[in-house]
């Protein structure tokens, strides 16, 4: 097979340097809706997250959760209250409280994939309208990422967003979740930062042995190359671009910064979960926005372990286990990341929001687990969010009732990721002649009185 040297970047974009390339020429359609810096932040949470612990009714319907819930359900007074409202945070995330007593923080209720609007009878009678190989991770992580509920998707929501903006010399288009489908554009990819650490290129040692220094002049010869061919020369340009990308890249996420600081737990001890220093260097990579020249930025970040089809709880307490270990560093990272953006006077200028697989079963299993399900609650974190806070509707919590398609708490979603991610999108600057683009489907949810969340103030 003979590859373009567009073909050649897409191969090798997405892993470490490699991943800044393919950074061609493309159409500056992101308007600014008020001149003003932007940076949209997805935090996706891999496995499943249970939703339905993370929010939680407080009112006359908390009775039904609990017997719908079962081995798994949370009791009203170990919950993390919100003010003048009927619902609450898990127990362990305390951290996120302040957040909503100051309106930087939303909830939304029961959102999930939709190819078109569905009710459980539709659901029964029509399964040429339900999304394809729902509650499958693989196809479900494709569907929020890829935003095609019964179609294959090659590319991203983040990357179509990034075809559609003027390129820069560093990606504004980061991930430090590795190379996923969300991140793919049709022209665009990311520059996949680490966690911990820094990039350095494949194959290349410092060690200064005879065969260590022969194998470093290769690769400096092939980034290099000259008069060997227009695609070897372009993939040269284009691997020497990426090592001074890399460069520029590892002197922001491995110098100390101001915004370290605010990562850190009740106590004052600094954060170690994996999320939290993916979120550290996110900020940091804000921090730098305007000596990168990004006027816009796009980030992808990631949890892991929700899966929980066991010990989701501890035996004898419901409130602790390895969902609360999870909801704990989500809501301390998210809280750190806010008050970071705050210190940077970005507060308004940032938006994070949760994706997950699925939601899970509303009846805890004979494990103290979950199964997997459909559609599940998602936290919203921004200064610029819209009073009130709270979007979509939480199901009838009953097993069996008028969400539920099976016996166990499936519910069908209220709220199509595409009214969830594209209030976002627009926010961020999608123009309207571009959400076709962004969002495939994006005719079935933005006619007949569907359309984006009202997230936002602006």
């Amino acid at each position: 097979m003979t590859l373009s040297r567009r073909d050649f970047t897409r191969l090798v974009a997405g892993s470490g340097a490699l991943a800044a390339m393919g950074q061609l020429g493309r159409t500056s359609a992101i308007a600014a809706p008020n001149g003003s810096y932007r940076a949209m932040v997805g935090v996706f949470l891999f496995g499943g997250n249970d939703g339905w612990n993370m929010v939680i009714p407080t009112d006359g319907r908390h009775s039904a959760y609990l017997a719908a819930r079962g081995s798994v359900g949370i009791k009203a007074p170990a919950l993390t209250a919100l003010t003048n409202a009927p619902y609450a945070l898990h127990p362990a995330m305390t951290a996120l409280r302040p957040l909503w007593d100051e309106g930087a923080l939303s909830l939304v209720l029961n959102a999930g994939t939709l190819f078109a609007p569905l009710t459980k009878s539709t659901y029964a009678s029509r399964p040429d309208l339900r999304p394809t190989n729902l509650m499958s991770h693989a196809d479900e992580q494709a569907h929020w990422q890829g935003l095609r509920a019964r179609d294959v998707s090659l590319d991203g929501f983040m990357g179509r967003i990034t075809d559609r903006m003027g390129s820069t010399p560093l990606p504004s288009m980061i991930s430090l979740a590795g190379s996923n489908l969300a991140t793919l554009g049709r022209t665009s990819s990311a520059l996949v930062l680490p966690s911990t650490g820094t990039l350095g290129r494949s194959g290349y040692s410092a060690s200064g042995n005879a065969a260590n220094a022969a194998k470093n002049a290769a690769i400096d010869a092939l980034a290099s190359s000259t008069g060997l061919g227009a695609i070897t020369e372009g993939t040269s340009r284009d691997i020497n671009a990426a090592y001074g990308q890399a460069t520029t890249a590892n002197a922001i996420i491995s110098a100390t910064s101001t915004v370290d600081g605010y990562f850190v737990n009740e106590s004052g001890a600094a954060l170690t979960s994996d999320v939290a220093r993916q979120l550290m260097r996110v900020a940091r990579m804000i921090e730098a926005r305007n000596s990168l020249g990004h006027g816009r930025q796009t980030f992808l970040v990631s949890q892991g372990g929700f899966d929980n089809h066991s010990g989701q709880v501890a035996g004898g307490n419901n409130d602790t286990g390895t969902h609360a270990n999870l909801m704990r560093d989500l809501a301390q990272a998210l809280a750190g990341f806010y008050r970071a953006m705050q210190a940077l006077g970005m507060g308004e200028n940032v938006t994070a929001f949760t994706m997950s697989d699925f939601g899970r079963t509303f009846r805890g299993n004979a494990q103290n687990g979950t199964d997997h399900a459909w559609g599940s609650n998602h936290l919203v974190v921004g200064g610029n969010l819209a009073p009130g806070g709270i979007f979509g509707a939480y199901p009838d919590p009953v097993l069996g009732g008028a969400n539920d398609v099976s016996s166990e708490g499936r519910f069908v979603p209220a709220v199509a990721q595409e009214e969830y991610i594209g209030a976002i999108a627009r926010w961020h600057g999608v123009s309207d002649a571009d959400m076709p683009y962004v969002f495939p489907n994006w005719a079935t949810w933005s006619t007949a009185g569907r359309g984006p969340l009202g997230l936002f103030k602006t």
